[in-house]
């Protein structure tokens, strides 16, 4: 009996000295060390893979490497050593693994089977955080591969990310330093190019020689052409290898100071990239985004600008962008569009000496606003009791034509009239106070709906100080507002994230989106709703979901590292509904609508994971505020 004891002390002996498992409860590792079983792998053989099926064991690596290939190739291979585990698919509740694991050399690893890790993960608090926490990583592989799908639809956008190499469209021209001038300028004027490389005999660069050469340097002077071209050159010029990305090259011109680089490959020169080229890269950039903005002089010079914003979302998120940047970028270009729409459009309307402001509702309100997403916004004046009805008289013809205008440029009307030009909202500032103490005082069905759009307004345009004093008055006034709280809670509570008892995901049964699951509706309203109910109650003023969540989780006490779980869940939803918004055309009621089965195995497994974080969101609200 001893030697059974003695192996069981030294496993967990082995064991502690990991991590999660340094911090787990003595029970839990004597569990480990009773229940999995030592088990060799010959150097080059395959521990597990996708196709594997079924509910894979838990390894522990005793000893030796073993490295996990990404099977959809979305990321390059890992290698893991003494004390890691893997795979952690049946913890988190995924039916096979997304990686191949093979074998290094000759390794050891701990097997526990799937029904004592789904014990253990029952067990150990630690445990199951430790799977958790997988989720950052995971959605760093998701989102590689969403990378390069929309990298491939902007490719004739020719983004900073590509090689130098591509930009190359012609050899470049070349001469040795002891060539004359006469004959290197003859070479110039025949390419056409106002540059030449100064190459040694292997064809390396010693330096380039440009037109601003030829004048600062021969023509001013009163150098003789004669003279060789070492003599004016600029020697030890900028060069980039062909793998270079055009990204790297714009930064080395920004530092230096170049405005040409000769491209090399193996050291030998094979062309030239000027800064010109760099810079027409991006037919659409911010840049080219802000400026067009800016010149419009009328509503008909903004038409092409939606849809530039639309390309530049494409090319965002092929560049990799985060998921809460990109929202907020896109969000910035279009309030931009709109406050350009209202300087365009205000002095055609007598607004002089009226005090107004344009309020932007629901996930415009909330920065979070999709491509697809349609009109919500409203109006907040300043007069004097006597004089309101004159101020809104003048206001709404305003807002009727900005509304008009804002769908001609793309944004669709709103179906239900949450807009500016409905007189029921375009309110003095007295008035929108008596609206919303009514609703908090009086929290039938139509004040929860109305708490879903108006509850998350921000000022776009005009006199900003009106929605911030309005949002000041409103963050004192609902943490008191018991009654109205918890509704809205048990309210944000009737969204059930679509998990599956049987399947991973719970989707349509019938009609035309069986198989299909919304990603709005069972997905980001979740978070949505949620953080505007927790917010409301801390008298939080900011509006974006994700900041709203993390000064909420605070208050609450969370860790961090819960708060940021919660934060780029909501994030993957996000991304994961733009991404399906941009690629394809679908009826309006369909725009959000998924099939999880089409997606690649680190999609659904990042998804299951993102569903499983609403639903503990879930459970932290109904333990704050519903009765």
């Amino acid at each position: 009996m001893a030697a059974p004891a003695l192996l069981l002390e030294a496993t967990v002996a082995f064991l502690r000295a990991h991590e999660p498992f340094a911090r787990m409860a003595r029970a839990d590792l004597e569990f480990i060390a009773g229940r999995a079983r030592l088990a060799y792998f010959a150097a080059g053989s395959v521990i597990a893979e996708p196709a594997d099926g079924g509910a894979p064991p838990l390894y522990v690596v005793q000893r030796g490497q073993v490295r996990a290939e990404d099977a959809a190739r979305a990321a390059g291979p890992v290698l893991l050593g003494a004390g890691e585990c893997f795979p952690l698919a049946p913890a988190v509740g995924t039916p096979s693994p997304p990686l191949s694991y093979l074998a290094v050399d000759d390794v050891f690893c701990y097997r526990l089977g799937a029904t004592d890790v789904a014990h253990l993960h029952a067990a150990s608090p630690v445990f199951a955080d430790y799977c958790a926490r997988t989720t950052a990583t995971l959605l760093r592989r998701s989102l590689a591969g969403a990378h390069r799908e929309f990298s491939a639809r902007a490719l004739d956008q020719q983004t900073l990310l590509q090689p130098v190499e591509a930009l190359l469209r012609r050899a470049p021209v070349t001469c040795h330093g002891d060539t004359p001038l006469r004959v290197a300028l003859a070479q110039m004027n025949a390419a056409a190019v106002g540059t030449i490389a100064v190459v040694d005999a292997a064809g390396r660069p010693v330096g380039i020689f440009t037109l601003t050469d030829l004048l600062n340097r021969v023509v001013l002077p009163g150098m003789s052409l004669a003279a060789p071209v070492a003599s004016v050159m600029s020697a030890a010029p900028g060069t980039a290898d062909v793998a270079t990305s055009a990204e790297e090259a714009m930064a080395m011109m920004a530092t230096t100071g170049y405005h040409q680089l000769l491209i090399t490959r193996g050291g030998i020169t094979v062309g030239v990239v000027s800064e010109r080229d760099l810079f027409a890269l991006q037919r659409v950039s911010m840049q080219h985004i802000v400026e067009a903005i800016r010149a419009a002089a009328d509503v008909a010079a903004l038409g092409p600008v939606a849809a530039d914003i639309a390309t530049f979302t494409d090319n965002l998120v092929a560049q990799g962008a985060a998921a809460e940047a990109l929202t907020r970028t896109v969000a910035a270009l279009h309030d931009a569009l709109a406050q350009r729409l209202f300087a365009v459009l205000a002095p055609q309307f007598a607004l002089d000496g009226l005090d107004w402001c344009w309020l932007s509702l629901g996930s415009e309100g909330r920065r979070e606003q999709t491509i697809v997403s349609d009109q919500d916004n409203a109006l907040v004046f300043s007069a004097p009791p006597e004089a309101v009805g004159e101020c809104r008289t003048r206001l709404l013809a305003f807002a009727r034509a900005c509304n008009a205008a804002l769908a001609a440029l793309g944004v669709p009307l709103c179906p239900g009239n949450i807009m500016a030009g409905n007189a029921e909202l375009c309110l003095s500032d007295a008035e929108w106070r008596g609206r919303f103490a009514g609703w908090l005082r009086e929290p039938d069905p139509a004040a929860l709906l109305a708490a879903n759009i108006f509850f998350d307004f921000r000022p776009l345009a005009g006199d900003l100080r009106l929605a911030e004093e309005l949002r000041s008055w409103l963050a004192g006034l609902a943490p008191g507002s018991s009654v109205f709280l918890r509704l809205l809670a048990a309210n944000a509570l009737q969204a059930e994230p679509p998990l599956g008892v049987v399947r991973a995901f719970r989707t349509a049964d019938e009609g035309e989106f069986a198989g299909t699951l919304d990603l709005k509706k069972e997905g980001t309203r979740i978070f949505v709703d949620a953080a505007r109910a927790l917010a409301l109650a801390f008298g939080i003023v900011d509006t974006g979901t994700a900041t709203r969540l993390r000064l909420a989780g605070r208050r609450l006490g969370l860790d961090e590292r819960d708060i940021a779980s919660i934060v780029e869940a909501f994030h993957f939803l996000q991304l994961l509904r733009l991404r399906t918004q941009r690629g394809a055309d679908a009826p309006a009621a369909a725009v959000n609508r998924i099939d999880p089965q089409q997606l690649n195995e680190l999609d659904q497994r990042m998804l299951k994971e993102a569903f499983r974080q609403a639903r503990e969101l879930q459970k932290l609200l109904a333990l704050t505020l519903a009765p």
